[in-house]
């Protein structure tokens, strides 16, 4: 198995920029293809867990307003193989300050990579502030 192979690799962050962006504009329907059509599918998030990719486009579509919006501090992809990565992004809500993590497991399926299971959360606060100043440091 070949880690972080340089078109996969390529592939895969040109994905998770993209869905960045449809994050921030709450593009549903970029969001929501994104996401692997499946009951196996995936999303924990800071307040609601949903299993199965019926939960995640109703949450999707229920949630006024979107995401709020944030700046993305680190971004790491890792490429197993040909079909399968994983993404974690270290981010700020720009609102709060509070520092966030979202991790995302890529899968490539027959209708192209998607998302098989999604995790954000926040941090407390003091670590918080902890992290961005070590973050920033970079």
């Amino acid at each position: 198995m070949i880690i972080n192979d340089p078109a996969v690799l390529a592939e895969v962050t040109a994905l998770v920029d993209a869905y960045e962006v449809a994050l921030m504009a709450n593009d549903v329907e970029a969001l929501d293809a994104a996401f692997w059509t499946s009951p196996h599918t995936v999303r924990l998030g800071v307040a609601e867990n949903l299993w199965g990719f019926d939960e995640i486009a109703a949450f999707r579509v229920g949630r006024t307003g979107g995401s709020p919006p944030r700046t993305r501090l680190r971004t790491e992809v890792t490429t197993f193989g040909a079909d399968v990565a994983v993404a974690n992004v270290l981010f700020r809500r720009d609102d709060t300050g509070r520092i966030g993590r979202q991790s995302q497991t890529w899968i490539r399926t027959a209708d192209g990579w998607k998302v098989a299971s999604a995790h954000v959360s926040l941090m407390q606060e003091s670590a918080d502030q902890r992290l961005a100043s070590s973050n920033e440091k970079r």
